[in-house]
Order: C-alpha cells, then structure tokens, then sequence
C-alpha cells in the first residue's frame, strides 16, 4: 500500500488520456503514415541502402513516440499509422497501378516495419509507480 492511502498502482481506475495527449497520438499517427509513403519511395529507388535508411526511419519514429510520450502506445500510435498506410498502398488499382513492386525489397520492408513496430512497441515503458511505491524496504 502507498503512503497516500490509494492502494496498489493495479488496482487504479484508468483514466481517460488528456486532450494534448491525444492530439499527440494523433499527430504520432499521421507522421507514421508519412513515414511509411516516404520509406516505401526510398527503399524501391536505392535498393539496399534505401531499405535500411526507410526501416530506420520507422524504428526512429516508433520508438521517439514511445520516449517522448512515456508510454507504449506513444510507439503504437505511429505504428497503427504506418500498417494502415502499408495496407491501402499495397492494394492494386483497377488500372493495375500500385506502388510496391513483387520484389524481394518490398517484402522486407513491410515485414521489417511489422517486426520493428512490434519490438518498439514493446520497448517502450508502460505505467510505472511512483518513485516512493517503488522502492520496497528504505
């Protein structure tokens, strides 16, 4: 039990995130889905270099959101942004336009991005106690 007399951290109701939070997440969101056009431009264009460069831009972003909000969805945010925007390119257009080509380049991409998203995703810090609950013998 805290000093405070609120109980366990887990046994706290969860509040709903503030409106700057949100719009946070939001904006985390958009920039995946940035990310993700820019990255898929890149990797096509300069094969082995532009893979790694597009896969680090996305592993800079999810795991940035996740440090600079503090939580995991810090880093889920711009990844939900950036599987939602793999998805809609990679749907043909009935004038058989698309933007990933069958190569081997843009498989790796969007399974590199999936594995990133998930390995930041989890990376990132979840709700923490407060710095006296933490300690438990002074």
């Amino acid at each position: 039990m805290s000093s405070a007399g609120r109980g366990s951290m887990l046994a706290q109701p969860l509040r709903p995130p503030s409106p700057g939070r949100i719009a946070a997440y939001l904006g985390l969101f958009v920039l995946g889905a940035v990310v993700c056009v820019a990255g898929a431009l890149v990797q096509a264009g300069w094969f082995p270099g532009g893979l790694l460069l597009a896969l680090a831009g996305a592993a800079g972003l999810f795991l940035g959101g996740a440090r600079a909000t503090g939580t995991r969805a810090g880093a889920v945010a711009p990844a939900a942004g950036w599987i939602v925007t793999v998805i809609v390119l990679t749907v043909g257009r009935p004038e058989g336009d698309f933007l990933f080509g069958a190569g081997g380049g843009s498989y790796l991409f969007l399974l590199g991005g999936m594995a990133l998203a998930v390995i930041c995703a989890t990376l990132g810090s979840g709700r923490q106690p407060d710095a006296d609950d933490a300690r438990l013998a002074k």
